[in-house]
This record gives C-alpha cells, structure tokens and sequence, in this order.
C-alpha cells in the first residue's frame, strides 16, 4: 500500500514532533516535509507536493488560511487539514475560505485525526464533529468569490461549460477550474448538486 504522504507545518517543533510520532506508528503514513512558518511552507510543499497538508492556524509570516490560499495557486488539487487551538466561528470560516477541507483542534484525538486525513485524501471534508453545527451555519455566500458566483448562475440556469465561457467570455479552462471550486466550498460532488444548493440556500434566485 502505497502511503499518504504529509506534510506537517506548526512553529512549535514539540507539536511536529508529536504528530510526526504518532502517524508514522502507521504505515499508511509518511511525513514528507516540515515547515515553522508560511514562507518555508510554501516553499516546501512547492518541492515536495504532499497528498495532504497538515497546516496550523497562526504561523510566523503567512498564517495558515494564506497558506492554503498560495499552495493552491501551485496545485488546485491541493488538500488542506487545519490543525488548530482555535475553534471560533471566524477561525473556521477563514479556514475553510481559503480552501481547507478539514479543520480540528488540537485537543482531538489520535484516531479522529487519522480517519479526518484519510477522509480528505478521498476528497471528502473532515470537520471537527462538534464544530459541525458552526460550520453549516457559515453562508456560502460569505467565501464565493463574485466569479464563483457568475459560473455559479450560469449553472444553475442550464449552461454547459462552453455556453458559460461564451457568455462570460472566458476559456472553458477557465470555467473549468472556477467550478471545481465552486464544488469543493459547498462540498458537493457534481454541478447539478452544486445547482441544488444554490437555490436551497439562496445563493442564486431560483429560475421561475
């Protein structure tokens, strides 16, 4: 079995230290990299490319959500777990803003944290259980981008991809990749799900 391989980004060496002990006891997983703040991490998941990213919330230089943010530029693809001793709504939010697909605190356990990785290497969301109820209360329209939302309205009106390149005259690549993040910030598995929540939650007007 081939391992999920990660990459651990904390300024506190202890916490590297604990994590990495504590996954490597399984084989499933391997610590590729290690970063102390933003820049570095950066910079080394540029040059390793981990499957998953284990990413604190206040770092040196970037914090975690500008991390995310920039590995995503480098690779769309990128999975992001948060990591962190804060759980307030804002934190949460921002995490998930920037693109995380998971977000627990660091008093969660050994397994909860294993079954989250696995969880977001299979391209799912790994939320915290008890900070589910805060995390369905954050609007999408709160991190939509106004593109995301363009695309968004096209979909929901029936366009395909080269109907909505035409009419925002733009590449279908373009859409493409403005889509498959429309996808992963309402956590659903195909544009006519995303159509369906959008209407259901008022992201964009029902077509009458």
């Amino acid at each position: 079995m081939t391992p999920i391989r990660l990459m651990l980004v904390d300024d506190h060496m202890v916490v590297r230290e604990g994590l990495r002990t504590v996954l490597e006891q399984q084989e499933e997983f391997q610590v590729v990299a290690e970063a102390a703040d933003g820049n570095a991490a950066v910079e080394a998941y540029r040059r390793h490319r981990p499957d998953i990213l284990l990413v604190d919330l206040r770092l040196p230089g970037m914090d975690g959500p500008e991390v995310i943010r920039a590995v995503r530029e480098l690779d769309a693809q990128a999975r992001c777990i948060v990591l962190s001793s804060f759980d307030a709504r804002a934190d949460v939010e921002r995490a998930l803003a920037a693109g995380a697909r998971g977000y627990l605190v660091k008093a969660a356990g050994a397994q909860e944290l294993m079954t989250a990785i696995r969880r977001v290497h299979h391209g799912l969301r790994a939320v915290e259980p008890r900070l589910q109820e805060r995390v369905r209360r954050i609007s999408a329209a709160t991190f939509l981008t106004p593109r995301e939302l363009d695309v968004l309205r096209h979909v929901v009106a029936g366009l395909r991809n080269h109907q909505i390149a035409k009419a925002m005259l733009v590449s279908v690549s373009t859409v493409k990749f403005h889509l498959q993040h429309i996808l992963e910030k309402l956590d659903a598995h195909d544009r006519t799900e995303a159509a369906v929540i959008a209407v259901r939650d008022g992201l964009v007007p029902a077509l009458h």
